[in-house]
């Protein structure tokens, strides 16, 4: 560790540099937010195909610097036993988090809300990287509707999408983890976005990322 003291790092190098050292049987794993997070048996074997995936080393260097303005995260968080999902997408330079509650983890809801989404910011959607779940499998319908790429990260490593998992963690201070999502109404997670784009950022000199966003968007 004594080499990188000094350095910037990202929180895709810490994520790598912690799976790394799981890999050799170190424990630095254990005290991740979700060190201890266990897959269920035969997870691997039931790995989704998705159709037509283009994954993240076919991805525009210049999204991994989050310099350029426009790149997006995609993910999911779950409901208590299936109540439903709600779809999250963060943009990279801005750390802007947008949320919205879908009844159920399917790849038509999950489409359909991304869309939605974004589609007041279609000029500014350069790519999208989500995970892969079977929930996007409809990404070419959204690449098409919103004239953009989307990029799939390597099986089982949240860092390449370290963003989006730092601010689903941020959202359980307002959701709850086991929540039963039938229970959590529009204006809960409308207020829940807006709080979480109303805090300074320290990586954004202590700006806001609702406040960035819109000032990016207008030089844009």
């Amino acid at each position: 560790m004594g080499k990188i003291i000094g350095h910037i790092v990202s929180h895709e190098w810490i994520y790598g540099f912690v799976q790394r050292d799981k890999l050799r049987g170190g424990k630095l794993y254990k005290q991740l937010r979700h060190g201890h997070r266990k897959y269920r048996k035969g997870s691997y074997a039931k790995r989704v195909i998705i159709p037509n995936r283009v994954g993240i080393e076919c991805r525009p260097a210049i999204v991994d610097k989050k310099k350029r303005f426009g790149d997006w995260e995609a993910d999911t968080v779950l409901g208590k036993n299936g109540t439903g999902a709600i779809v999250s997408l963060v943009e990279r330079k801005s750390k802007l988090y947008l949320i919205r509650k879908v009844p159920a983890k399917t790849a038509a809801d999950v489409g359909r809300a991304m869309v939605g989404m974004l589609w007041r910011y279609r000029r500014h959607v350069r790519t999208i990287t989500a995970d892969n779940g079977a929930e996007f499998c409809a990404h070419e319908l959204v690449a098409d509707k919103l004239k953009t790429d989307i990029y799939f990260a390597n099986p089982y490593s949240s860092w390449e999408r370290g963003l989006n998992e730092n601010f689903n963690g941020l959202l359980r201070q307002y959701i709850r983890k086991g929540t039963d999502l039938r229970t959590v109404t529009d204006k809960q997670i409308a207020d829940a976005q807006r709080a979480l784009n109303l805090r300074p950022r320290k990586c954004l000199g202590y700006k806001q990322p609702a406040v960035v966003f819109d000032k990016l968007r207008g030089a844009a």
